[in-house]
């Protein structure tokens, strides 16, 4: 007789453990924690607002929170008899200063993404160094070279400074978003035989209004609200800018609150704008990578 063998038994394994899920908020939780960091960050704009539209004898501590018994728009008058013309002057340094280095950003970044040459790493890292040296650094050298050279008093000299200062991060913006741009289009207009300038301009630049939207942003509001370059460098109080008017109109102890509340509010009221019409581009282009790399 042949034997037959025996299979061995089967043995049941026991049950994996299940991997343990992580919590996640709800929805309605992150609503809750979002509302309440709006109504945190947007306090004191309430204050601001709700402030200015009230009369002198409304504008103390006790009635802070509490809406305006009779709005009036006063205090918005003064503050724009006081402040129209700083603005007309911030208007003139910020559009020029912004679209010079702007312009010269792009150009920069472009050389050093995609034109390159021996020694253009080193040439950034000297640009990324200049984003580091503070205002307060060059701010004896600057005003003494502007008067050894007979340099354009006033405005024309705080142009200068702010275009120089925002050379560096222009040119980290523009770098890092053109070098997300494929080679294949640089080779293309090479064996079209176009040179950098026809390059740049033929090819880059239409596609780059993502970079230009995040550095005209960025440029547009820093120089608005820049105070150190502008007290320092002019001394003639008709061409000082909006920021050094404001201080002088908000830093006086005899000035009622609800004008000092109107004057912040007309001053910050460009740069607001020009976020609000303007955001979502800004969020597109960073995301784009304008500010990656």
């Amino acid at each position: 007789m042949t034997s037959v063998s025996q299979a061995p038994p089967i043995v049941a394994s026991a049950p994996l453990p299940k991997p343990r899920r992580r919590r996640v908020p709800s929805v309605g939780m992150k609503y809750v924690l979002l509302l309440i960091f709006a109504v945190i960050i947007l306090t004191p704009v309430y204050v601001l607002l709700v402030t200015s539209f009230k009369g002198v004898v409304e504008t103390d501590a006790a009635h802070a929170w509490s809406l305006p018994h009779l709005w009036s728009v006063d205090a918005w008058r003064q503050a724009w008899t006081q402040l129209s013309p700083n603005m007309k002057n911030s208007f003139e340094l910020v559009i020029p200063a912004t679209l010079l280095s702007t312009i010269l950003g792009s150009l920069n970044g472009f050389v050093l993404s995609k034109w390159r040459f021996p020694g253009a790493d080193l040439v950034f890292t000297f640009f990324l160094f200049g984003m580091f040296i503070p205002y307060q650094a060059v701010m004896i050298p600057l005003t003494q070279l502007f008067t050894r050279i007979h340099f354009p008093s006033g405005i024309p000299s705080l142009i200068f400074a702010h275009v120089i200062y925002g050379i560096p991060i222009t040119a980290l913006i523009f770098r890092n978003y053109y070098a997300t741009i494929p080679d294949e289009l640089m080779e293309a207009a090479r064996m079209d035989r176009a040179g950098m300038f026809r390059t740049f301009w033929s090819v880059v630049l239409p596609i780059s209004m993502p970079a230009f939207v995040v550095a005209l942003i960025w440029q547009f509001t820093s120089i608005w609200n820049d105070f150190l370059f502008a007290v320092f460098i002019i001394t003639d109080p008709s061409q000082w800018p909006v920021t050094v008017a404001l201080n002088n109109t908000t830093g006086s102890l005899v000035t009622p609150y609800n004008l000092q509340m109107s004057a912040a509010l007309l001053a910050s009221a460009p740069t607001l704008v020009v976020y609000i019409l303007l955001g979502r581009y800004f969020m597109r282009g960073l995301m784009a990578g304008a500010l990656k790399g």
